[in-house]
């Protein structure tokens, strides 16, 4: 039985309040590289899992590239459900829970997928599934998405952020979150998706480089 999300919105729009002083206090820029966000949709944003920031940054994304473009009425996280039950009060910050080789699994894709016919709700996924150094050229997806997204009966925006951390001149880091538009889930193909992250993900590692061509 999977542990599902209780949503406290009053708590959620602090929290994200708060999240924008807390990183600007610690990083020296977030830079966001915008797409167009489409409206009357749900929305599942993806992006590269490579440190303890990422569900941090990730939120930060989601609050002020979305957030403020069309409004969200939830956002949602699938987390181990070891890692629920450790700590409860994940349950209203939207995180529900899954269990990787149990039955349960697929009634978390089915809570997911669910969540995401209602319009203004958000997904975070890490489809990598496990931490990997941002340096990497390729990106390995594991395929819950391919199990979740032919299950929504509405419009779904799919969106990435190749997420990628740098110093240069500061002696605090600058975090630039590279978007990019994948479409919805009435054009939704796995293999294709993973070609078009992998295309934009090698580009934006190059955007990232001074001086140095590869």
């Amino acid at each position: 039985m999977i542990i599902k999300a209780r949503q406290n919105h009053l708590l959620i729009k602090t929290a994200g309040k708060f999240l924008n002083w807390f990183l600007r206090r610690r990083f020296n820029k977030l830079i966001i590289n915008h797409v167009n966000i489409k409206p009357g949709h749900s929305y599942i944003l993806m992006s590269n899992h490579f440190s303890f920031w990422d569900g941090f940054l990730a939120a930060y994304l989601a609050f002020n590239a979305i957030h403020k473009t069309r409004g969200l009425n939830g956002f949602y996280i699938m987390v181990l459900k070891k890692q629920m039950q450790m700590n409860p009060w994940l349950k209203y910050f939207g995180c529900f829970s899954i269990s990787p080789g149990t039955a349960s699994v697929n009634e978390s894709l089915e809570y997911a997928a669910e969540i995401l016919n209602t319009p203004g709700n958000l997904l975070l996924m890490f489809p990598q599934g496990n931490l990997e150094s941002h340096h990497i050229r390729t990106i390995l997806m594991k395929d819950g998405i391919s199990h979740i997204v032919p299950q929504i009966r509405n419009d779904c925006q799919l969106l990435w952020s190749s997420t990628i951390i740098e110093y240069f001149e500061s002696l605090k880091p600058s975090t630039y979150f590279h978007m990019l538009d994948c479409g919805t889930n009435h054009d939704f193909d796995f293999e294709e998706l993973g070609k078009k992250i992998n295309a934009h993900h090698k580009e934006a590692i190059q955007k990232q480089v001074r001086f140095t061509d590869e």
